[in-house]
């Protein structure tokens, strides 16, 4: 054997040391993932076409759960009030967020106050922000209600908040709004750190006003920031459920039914795992459609 021959045969045995040392770094973690999330993710799929209970026999129905979906009208009320959620959730957020962002990037006086003010909302605990938010927006001794009474608005045509079905949805909304904004302000705020100053300075020169460069300097320099946060927003609302929980439990009725929260009460209330199985495919494609649309919405605008 060569020289030659040994060199290579030497750094073959090397590249295979080390790729065995890189992949029993990356084993453990690769066996939870696939022991805890694609596991389970598997068995989903196939559950959704069969019938079972948790505990008897499993049995194959084929695409049955699939065709029972358009007669099912727990499913049409969630599925309709998840899109609802979505459409006003993401971009109140949106809105809100670079809003507050672009208040709290200027100089102002206890800035980073404001800051994590606005932020702490995230950062606690939703148990106890939604018991705050109920105890706020009780229809008979809120302090929103008694403020809205002292403007006018009379007792009879008070809002009844989530104790209506009327304004449940949007007591939801408003809770998820006020508890998210500040997260992606926080976004928002690392996005506007990263647009160069002399932008903004050459735009002065040339006459330009604030309005002029928030729209033809800081909205286009912040669109990949604002592509994630409404990819991460709308992903984030069709899988909504702590919120409906804590606040609403899906009432009045079936006023904040959404799909999550009627895919775990089939599940492990109804224990009807292979149609709530089937409900969680069909989120899954919906989620996935609308994030296919908007990553194709976005590389086409990089294009042009």
């Amino acid at each position: 054997m060569t020289a030659a021959e040994l060199s290579v045969g030497s750094l073959k045995g090397r590249r295979i040391k080390d790729n065995l040392v890189a992949y029993s770094f990356i084993l453990p973690n690769f066996l939870g993932f696939a022991v805890f999330t694609l596991g389970p993710i598997l068995f989903a799929v196939y559950l959704a076409f069969t019938q079972w209970n948790g505990s008897g026999p499993i049995t194959f129905v084929g695409l049955k759960n699939f065709r029972d979906l358009a007669s099912d009208s727990l499913f049409l009320i969630a599925l309709k009030n998840t899109l609802v959620y979505c459409a006003a959730v993401v971009p109140l957020t949106v809105i809100s967020s670079l809003f507050l962002a672009v208040m709290l990037n200027q100089k102002i006086f206890a800035r980073n106050f404001f800051r994590t003010v606005n932020f702490f909302p995230y950062v606690a605990s939703l148990v106890a922000v939604a018991v705050v938010w109920n105890m706020l927006f009780n229809p008979a001794k809120g302090p929103v209600n008694q403020l809205l009474s002292l403007l006018g608005v009379p007792d009879d045509r008070l809002p009844r908040w989530a104790a209506d079905r009327n304004w449940a949805l949007f007591t939801v909304i408003l809770f998820s709004v006020w508890k998210n904004t500040g997260y992606y302000m926080i976004i928002y705020l690392a996005g506007l750190q990263g647009i160069s100053q002399q932008l903004y300075e050459a735009a002065t020169l040339d006459g330009a006003g604030r309005r002029q460069q928030f729209t033809y300097i800081t909205l286009p320099q912040l669109r990949p920031t604002t592509f994630f946060v409404v990819v991460m927003l709308t992903i984030q609302s069709f899988k909504v459920y702590d919120q409906i929980y804590m606040i609403t439990q899906a009432g009045p009725g079936t006023a904040t039914l959404v799909l999550v929260y009627h895919i775990y009460n089939t599940a492990f209330v109804d224990w009807n795992l292979g149609y709530a199985s089937a409900v969680a495919m069909v989120l899954f494609l919906l989620v996935l459609a609308v994030t296919l649309v908007q990553f194709r919405g976005e590389k086409k605008y990089a294009n042009e």
